[in-house]
């Protein structure tokens, strides 16, 4: 046994008994949340590390990421893995209902999806047990110790990558530093986001091995072609405004700054969370605006200046649509709102499409000065302001076409982390089998 494994830690002791003390009550509570819709009911015997789906022979990667942000992220990985080790099966685990969604739609052939044990004793071992991974890849800042120590006792082979520690992790882990140092310890290779979380990591022990940020790979969203000529066909001439991944409150308020917009340009509203379209719909109908909704497959006509995207896994038909995307979870400072961080503007940027946020990118900031820097993306105050920059991109087509070219080239350079993780974690496993002459 490593001396990761086998090193005293307090915090460490206390918590597994705990978590052994309260294991018997997890069948119970999920039940109950399945019961309020927050598991799966056919599958919630997953997250005691139970399943019905078989393992694969020979090597097995793990990757596991908890909801949709750094499920989507994990995909081009899994997809470059799949192709540069077509030897390998890959297991991807995630925590949440929404992400095993999109996921169920979007991963590669011959991926396997579970959901994540908890991380009590027993559903460890049985989900160690039954898949007995030869690499496990877990991204962002998953650090549960029941689950990983016990990987690393059954000699997995452990990489955190892409990983992001905010100032308040850091903070809670820096009570239990001798935790810190056995779980960070336990990575055989660790890439943070960026400089910030490399070094609050390094302050809890890990030994970083370079920068990877997977949220800045892959390739452009998926669309359905046919669906896109159909409402291509219907919008017409018009220009197209996409607001996507909208908050609570951006809805209202962007739709109020663009109407006054001459030349009836079409604003397509794209909420991050769709079941909050019949409440989004409510309060634009009630401010007077007319509003199509496409989960109810309500027609779009040629007369519509609204259009609310309330479904899951279509945002890139819309991006494909736009003429102008403007960024959601961006402008809750102007609006009095809990900040929200903002959200990928790499995804309309792959696409060509010229960018606009608002003064909050918290959790992009670095993505947003480099597209920012190519001139890609510009950033505005409040929804008041998106007028004037939109006006000005829609009546000058070939600057709008050239501010989109500056992202999509932008992030093309952003996207070449993937290319230095793939190797390093590909080294981790046993070679290819030699085929027989």
């Amino acid at each position: 046994m490593s001396d990761v494994v086998a090193g005293f830690s307090p915090a460490l002791t206390a918590y597994r008994l705990l978590t052994r003390l309260l294991e018997p009550l997890a069948p119970r509570l999920l039940d109950a949340r399945a019961r309020q819709g927050k598991e799966d009911t056919e599958r919630v015997d997953e997250r005691l590390g139970l399943t019905r789906a078989e393992r694969p022979d020979g090597p097995l990667i793990w990757l596991h990421g908890v909801s949709v942000g750094e499920a989507l992220s994990i995909l081009p990985l899994a997809e470059r893995l799949r192709r540069d080790r077509p030897d390998v099966s890959v297991l991807v685990t995630t925590g949440t209902l929404t992400s095993a969604r999109v996921l169920a739609q979007r991963l590669p052939p011959g991926v396997i999806h579970q959901f994540a044990p908890v991380d009590g004793p027993r559903a460890v071992a049985a989900f160690l047990d039954h898949w007995r991974p030869t690499l496990g890849v877990l991204v962002e800042s998953e650090l549960w110790p029941n689950l990983l120590l016990e990987a690393k006792k059954r000699d997995v082979a452990l990489a955190l990558v892409s990983a992001r520690i905010t100032e308040k992790t850091a903070e809670g882990w820096r009570r239990f530093p001798a935790l810190a140092r056995r779980l960070t310890g336990a990575f055989d290779r660790v890439y943070p986001q960026d400089q910030v979380s490399a070094d609050r990591l390094t302050a809890m022990g890990a030994r970083v091995d370079g920068h990877v940020n997977l949220k800045l790979s892959g390739e452009p969203l998926p669309y359905d072609k046919a669906v896109f000529a159909a409402l291509s066909a219907r919008i017409g001439d018009r220009p197209v405004i996409v607001a996507a991944s909208t908050h609570e409150g951006e809805e209202l308020a962007i739709a109020a700054a663009l109407s006054a917009l001459p030349g009836a340009p079409m604003l397509i509203l794209v909420p991050r969370h769709p079941e909050r379209g019949a409440l989004i719909a409510e309060r634009l109908r009630q401010s007077g605006y007319d509003v199509a909704r496409r989960s109810l497959n309500e027609p779009l006509t040629e007369r519509d200046r609204l259009y609310l995207a309330d479904t899951l896994g279509e945002l890139g038909l819309f991006l494909r649509l736009a003429d102008v995307v403007v960024m959601g979870g961006s402008f809750a400072p102007a609006l009095g709102l809990p900040v929200v961080g903002g959200h990928n503007p790499l995804e309309p940027a792959r696409l060509s499409k010229p960018v606009i946020g608002g003064p909050d990118a918290t959790n992009w900031a670095g993505v947003a000065a480099l597209l920012e820097e190519a001139g890609g993306m510009t950033r505005v105050a409040a929804p008041a302001d998106l007028p004037a920059v939109i006006a000005a991109l829609l009546t000058a087509p070939a600057a709008a076409r050239d501010m989109g070219e500056r992202a999509r080239r932008a992030a093309a350079e952003a996207a070449s982390g993937l290319d230095r993780l793939t190797p390093a974690l590909t080294a981790l496993l046993p070679p290819p089998a030699r085929r027989r002459a």
